[in-house]
């Protein structure tokens, strides 16, 4: 399949779990390139391995810095990014009377902030070349909240408010930007390794879908909302979720 031929694109969290399947996605689907970042490079020899078009970077996405090193090569080298997809998270649960500020601060850096950091330095190429797809990954907890997570729910809550915004913000004077948000369910990644069967049980249990998702299941939704099949869709929150919420 050739459905995103001549694309470059960059997924930041893209060695593993979600990411690391949004990365596999693009390649199948012919990008020229994709740019699988993450703090860790453990990963990149296998996530390489047979693909002429996807290569991996170490960028902190709340490095500042960092990141526009990382933008400013890859415009040296192919003059654009045309796709961004800003999937890299954290947890650090805990109910908020045990939530220190550290644990706090930490996911909404990487959550949150790092999100703004990366759209900051990769909208203005989009506007300037007049096209481009960006798609931030949400939760569920975002939209429903969840016992434990007042940290990872404002990060994923706060994803949707700003691919709200930037749908509107980034559209203007004939730019043709979309920006969309997926908001998975519970997902079979090493995040969710943590969490006991007993626990996830009973969310299976009121899934009409019967199981928790797989990695593919996100990335075939963020595949969609990147690829030209979705010209018209802008500024929209995209449940994957097997239908645990109606």
């Amino acid at each position: 399949m050739d459905r995103m031929k001549g694309k470059i694109c960059v997924v930041t969290g893209g060695a593993r779990g979600i990411g690391r399947a949004i990365v596999d996605k693009f390649a199948e689907e012919g990008a020229a390139m994709v740019f699988a970042l993450d703090v860790n490079n453990s990963a990149f020899p296998e996530l390489e391995a047979g693909k002429s078009n996807v290569r991996g970077a170490v960028v902190n996405v709340t490095d500042t810095a960092g990141i526009q090193a990382f933008v400013d090569k890859v415009v040296a080298e192919f003059g654009r990014i045309d796709v961004l997809v800003n999937n890299a998270g954290i947890t650090k649960d805990g109910l908020i009377q045990k939530m220190s500020d550290d644990d706090w601060a930490a996911v909404i850096q990487v959550n949150l902030t790092g999100v703004f950091k990366m759209t900051r330095a990769v909208a203005p190429l989009m506007m300037a070349s007049g096209s481009g797809a960006i798609v931030s990954i949400s939760s569920v907890v975002g939209l429903d909240g969840n016992i434990g997570q007042s940290n990872y729910a404002a990060t994923k809550g706060g994803v949707v408010a700003m691919t709200k915004g930037w749908a509107k913000e980034f559209a203007r004077k004939g730019a043709k930007i979309r920006v969309n948000s997926v908001s998975p369910g519970y997902c079979r990644t090493t995040m969710i390794e943590t969490v006991p069967e007993k626990v996830l049980e009973p969310i299976i249990a009121k899934t009409p879908l019967g199981r928790l998702a797989m990695p593919a299941d996100i990335a075939n939704a963020v595949f969609f909302l990147c690829s030209d099949e979705a010209v018209f869709i802008t500024g929209q929150v995209l449940r994957v979720d097997g239908g645990l919420v109606l």
